[in-house]
């Protein structure tokens, strides 16, 4: 996952009259999203937002309802301007292009996923899936083919001729992620897509879609305000605050080191327990002193990948401390008390 699909540099959006003047004003004297409002009767949605995202990564932008998440997944596929700023896709400005290239990029590169499914009432599942492809005047037997391979991958074979109004809400969310991979877009933008779901049904959907990850490795924006589901499906996630990007990171990165009050806040409920690893609390070999006559042969072992979870088995039945082995090299020792800080998660693991 190294080579960058969606690049964002200093993104601004703001809206009201006289962007432009507001802007620079924002910039001058550095105004957050009530000064603004109050002044200018403008809404701040966007501030200053930079990022990448790599090819076949899971990233997760979360935060309260109005922190301008969603504004910021719509600026990247231009359904809306920026005031200020740029998204590169593969490396390609899109603020340059044409109604046409734009049409093409949102048809062929860019599938997306809304909360509302939008599906199609009067379409069977099938021609609601296919119908992108129909858009690009692919030969309806081809579309129809790509249909279907798509919905056995999201486990509705057999509802291919079923209308829309007599799915679930869950199978209507699975038949709106078929649609956006029916085209094999590089790209899913996916806003809330399983917020209105029952916990159960959000969860399996959940699964289904990291297992279609795992095989199809699409690079994904997930837009969620539910730091479990960011946590559970992303391999990093930005926190918003008031249209401003207030950190990125891994989930343990983001549990572990928070940058501020405001994000410490976020994850304090969090269980750490799945999140945090060895290689994190560990103190490195180095600077553990053991015991008289200790030998560290005769330890228990884990590998630095090793969660928290793992570590206190380990830890239940001995007061040793536990030897941490990347390819068979002594790299760390978890004592009893990294054990206890990497769950409590207040203080510095250093030793």
């Amino acid at each position: 996952m190294s080579n960058t699909v969606i690049a964002c540099r200093h993104l601004w959006k703001i809206f009201g009259k006289h962007r432009d003047e507001v802007l620079k004003t924002v910039q001058e004297e550095g105004l957050g999203k009530t000064e603004v409002l109050e002044r200018f009767h403008s809404v701040l949605a966007v501030a200053d937002a930079s990022f990448e995202v790599r090819q076949g990564e899971i990233f997760c932008i979360m935060g309260l309802s109005g922190c301008g998440k969603s504004t910021l997944l719509r600026l990247i596929n231009r359904l809306i301007d920026p005031t200020h700023g740029h998204v590169l896709i593969n490396g390609q400005d899109i603020s340059h292009l044409d109604a046409k290239s734009l049409r093409t990029l949102r048809s062929e590169t860019i599938g997306m996923v809304f909360q509302n499914s939008a599906l199609l009432p009067h379409r069977t599942v099938r021609d609601n899936v296919a119908f992108p492809l129909e858009l690009r005047h692919v030969a309806q037997a081809e579309r129809s083919e790509a249909a279907e391979k798509i919905l056995a991958q999201v486990g509705l074979s057999g509802w291919e001729d079923r209308m829309p109004s007599e799915l679930s809400g869950g199978m209507q969310q699975r038949v709106g992620l078929a649609r956006a991979l029916a085209a094999d877009p590089d790209i899913l933008l996916m806003d809330e897509p399983f917020s209105a779901l029952d916990p159960l049904i959000r969860r399996q959907l959940q699964n289904q879609f990291l297992e279609l990850s795992s095989v199809m490795r699409k690079t994904t924006v997930f837009i969620t305000h539910d730091l479990d589901e960011a946590i559970r499906l992303g391999n990093r996630i930005a926190i918003m605050k008031d249209g401003a990007l207030m950190q990125i990171g891994t989930p343990e990165e983001i549990v572990t080191k928070p940058v501020d009050e405001y994000v410490a806040e976020f994850v304090q409920g969090i269980s750490r327990l799945t999140l945090v690893h060895a290689h994190t609390v560990m103190q490195p070999i180095d600077t553990y002193q053991g015991a008289a006559g200790d030998d560290l042969a005769s330890l228990p072992t884990a590998p630095p990948d090793a969660d928290l979870n793992e570590l206190i088995n380990l830890s239940v039945d001995t007061d040793r401390p536990i030897l941490i082995l990347k390819d068979q090299t002594p790299v760390g020792i978890i004592t009893k008390r990294n054990l206890l800080r990497g769950i409590q998660g207040e203080k510095d693991y250093d030793e």
